[in-house]
């Protein structure tokens, strides 16, 4: 089973004081496990505006049924053209996860994962997706192998 979310960044070069960000970008997509309890992923954010160089943290709660014990969450991102790319994997039973500029604060136990991204490009212009897996006892096992 997986649940994504969907954030807007977008990057610009200069400081642009006048703009108002009224559109919310929200998409929820959530696929249901056979027991009829879904996991999903919600976010709190609309479009986020920052300027090249800056840093940008985006939030994600999720839920999970109380069966689940294993589980990974994936990070990616949606370019303009529509290209899908993979940023980050962060495993619930691991420490904090981090690649180049993209590191994770996964807080367990308040089923929360924000995703920071330092050092702002303007090729970050894109829409981010926040994922959730549910994993089996042996999935987990054959990869901690």
């Amino acid at each position: 089973m997986i649940s994504i979310w969907v954030v807007n960044i977008w990057v610009s070069l200069k400081l642009i004081s006048a703009l108002f960000c009224s559109l919310f970008q929200l998409c929820f997509l959530t696929f249901f496990t056979g027991s009829g309890v879904a996991q999903k992923v919600t976010q709190d954010q609309s479009d986020i505006i920052r300027q090249v160089g800056q840093s940008v943290i985006l939030n994600c709660q999720y839920e999970i049924s109380w069966s689940t014990y294993y589980y990974s969450i994936y990070w990616y991102k949606q370019l303009p053209r529509g290209q899908m790319t993979f940023l980050i994997l962060q495993y619930s039973e691991e420490n904090n996860a981090g690649n180049g500029r993209y590191s994770v604060n996964f807080q367990k136990a308040y089923k929360s994962i924000s995703l920071t991204i330092s050092a702002l490009q303007l090729e970050d212009s894109a829409k981010y997706f926040c994922a959730l897996r549910e994993l089996s006892r042996t999935v987990k096992a054959a990869h901690s192998a």
